[in-house]
């Protein structure tokens, strides 16, 4: 009665089109955490301030938490019609937290990214300078957090390398000295030294801002190999050894040639029963693609989409129930990460806090699930190989091309 009331008052209001749509769910938000049920509800300092403790106990930001407090405002001027609880005190102190996550990049209402997308973010201040110079430049760019953790560490080697934390004094000769060591010394293949030798380019190329000259001298010649494929017989030999959702994983893998990366990040939306197909989001270059629904794995799909929902339920019930949106969605769509479709089709059992925002969330699997549930598969079968989760990823496209290749042989013969 109370929530419709205020909306049916706060619609004859003279605001901005944005805070009529934003109020009502605020005030939703606070009225679920009520424990009478009175009416109208009741308005009263200690219930205001354990609301907005709750919403910050979620790792929702200052300044939506200063919308919650507006919200709660109007209802008590609109709906009550009184002023009993005084809003300049939270509203103030709010505002003024705003601003301090403004200028650490925690959060941002109208700015140009979120925290690791356009936006440093939460940066340890104990690292060396250099690494947090690379780590707030590469999430301004827009790198996934993989390629910081990869470009960090080989930094970091660098330094220890150097035995001195101001590398930007430092070029070509000690960088050749370094990849020289990785080489002779590590044993390292041609592929991890030019990663090496990678980091260290965007390290001096985009933060320092110099750009090093007879790089190619230093670059190691990339080998060529075949990778790790199963046959037919080998899949057939495995897949009974893998259960529960990692089954579910291993038919999305190898049913659709996803990679192992993407079956993890997979949201709900993104799979399309009714035309059986996938959509990959934000894959490798971030390009989109579309690929097939393996009809092995729609039964055993189903089933984990049924537990992801239960368990965001849950997540609800308990104030939670928010997952990560990529490039700035959550201030285009404020409440999109509180929805069934965005929640990860393979959800990790846990809630855990971003690195890069410090909000605590419920992230997708962790990389080492499957990896180690495909481990301990292999062991109970007959196969040597040494397969990984992107060894199906190869035996999907080998065997959709084996008939092609079977029909040209037969024509050439």
């Amino acid at each position: 009665m109370s929530v419709e009331l205020f909306r049916q008052r706060l619609s004859r209001a003279q605001l901005h089109p944005n805070d009529l749509a934003w109020m009502p769910q605020w005030f939703d938000e606070y009225a679920r955490l009520q424990q009478d049920d009175g009416e109208p509800l009741k308005v009263e300092t200690s219930r205001v301030l354990a609301f907005l403790r709750s919403l910050r106990d979620r790792g929702v930001p200052a300044w939506q938490r200063l919308q919650a407090a507006r919200a709660v405002e109007w209802y008590q001027a609109l709906v009550l019609r009184n002023d009993e609880v005084d809003f300049v005190h939270f509203k103030q102190k709010l505002g003024e937290l705003a601003e301090v996550e403004k200028r650490a990049g925690v959060a941002v209402e109208n700015g140009g990214g979120m925290p690791g997308e356009g936006l440093p973010g939460l940066i340890d201040p104990n690292e060396p300078a250099a690494v947090r110079k690379m780590r707030a430049r590469m999430r301004v760019l827009h790198h996934p957090k993989s390629t910081e953790q990869a470009y960090v560490g080989w930094l970091v080697r660098f330094i220890r390398h150097l035995d001195d934390e101001n590398v930007d004094k430092y070029g070509e000769p000690e960088i050749g000295q370094f990849l020289t060591e990785l080489a002779v010394v590590g044993e390292v293949t041609a592929g991890t030294q030019n990663q090496a030798l990678a980091a260290l380019l965007f390290f001096f190329g985009k933060v320092v801002g110099r750009d090093l000259k007879f790089v190619e001298r230093v670059r190691a010649k990339s080998s060529r190999y075949l990778p790790v494929v199963l046959s037919r017989p080998e899949i057939a030999e495995l897949a009974p050894h893998i259960r529960g959702m990692n089954a579910t994983m291993f038919r999305l893998i190898y049913g659709s040639g996803l990679r192992h990366r993407e079956c993890r990040c997979l949201r709900i939306k993104d799979v399309c029963f009714d035309t059986g197909h996938i959509v990959v989001r934000d894959g490798k270059g971030q390009h989109d693609r579309i690929t097939v629904l393996p009809g092995a794995a729609v039964d055993s799909l189903r089933s984990c989409i049924d537990l992801a929902r239960s368990l965001h339920r849950d997540d609800l019930q308990d104030g939670h129930g928010r997952v990560y949106l990529p490039f700035a969605l959550k201030r285009k769509y404020p409440n999109a990460d509180r929805e069934l479709g965005w929640q990860y089709v393979f959800p990790s059992r846990q809630l855990s806090k971003d690195p890069r925002t410090g909000l605590l969330r419920r992230h997708h699997v962790h990389a080492g699930t499957f990896a180690d549930a495909m481990k301990r598969g292999l062991s109970r079968t007959s196969i040597v190989k040494p397969a990984t989760p992107h060894s199906l990823r190869h035996s999907f496209a080998t065997h959709l091309l084996e008939p092609a290749l079977f029909t040209k042989r037969l024509n050439a013969a």
